[in-house]
């Protein structure tokens, strides 16, 4: 099968900033066997002479701006203190039913159980994750979001909206009953990059994918 071509945001002598289509694994899971990004990206930066290190993630299911480093060096200084560094890294989601509220900030602590799955649980046994939310449009059956995260917990978004009664359309793992696009609704569209050791602000952004313009504006 022939593979597509890397969508591409930026890229520089030390970053590349990349938009990951929904069901792609960023890394390879234990399981192995599946096609990722960081793959397409390892061939793409190979043929450079350039190396690759992974900055972060997002699930499977959510598509949207991919970070990579090309040396250590940036990749660990990202990595030791990514929620300082990523200023700003604003969600769009699709979610199940009206979402009452306009705006919000919610505050909750995750877990995970033996089987990986995210849960929200007391600040004893959990991590601290910060969401801010504005409803962008909304009708009786769904809601169109702008998510912020100030913390990156694993499924962060997806826990918190689902403990608010509006899972993301597709994302059975967190209840909901819709998939009518057959992808999750989460996409990464905006990140504000402060770079770890220059004066320098990166502004990167993934246009929403055309499938959920399958909702009327």
């Amino acid at each position: 099968m022939k593979k597509k071509k890397l969508d591409i945001i930026y890229e520089d002598k030390e970053l590349l900033v990349v938009n990951k289509k929904a069901h792609e694994l960023t890394v390879q899971t234990n399981k192995g066997g599946e096609e990722t990004l960081y793959s397409e990206v390892y061939d793409y930066l190979h043929k450079k002479n350039q190396k690759v290190f992974v900055v972060h993630r997002l699930d499977k299911d959510t598509s949207g701006i991919v970070v990579f480093a090309k040396n250590e060096k940036i990749k660990k200084a990202l990595q030791d203190m990514w929620n300082d560094y990523a200023e700003v890294r604003e969600y769009y989601a699709i979610v199940e039913g009206s979402v009452k509220s306009d705006s919000d900030t919610i505050k909750n602590y995750l877990t995970e159980n033996k089987q990986l799955h995210t849960y929200s649980t007391t600040n004893e046994n959990g991590k601290l994750a910060i969401t801010h939310y504005e409803v962008i449009k909304r009708s009786k059956n769904y809601s169109i979001l702008k998510v912020t995260i100030d913390t990156g917990r694993k499924n962060q978004i997806r826990v918190t909206l689902s403990d608010l009664g509006h899972p993301i359309i597709g994302d059975k793992n967190y209840g909901s009953t819709k998939n009518p696009l057959r992808r999750m609704c989460l996409h990464h569209r905006y990140m504000k990059l402060k770079h770890p050791f220059k004066n320098h602000i990166f502004e990167f952004s993934a246009p929403i994918p055309k499938e959920f313009d399958i909702f009327p504006q």
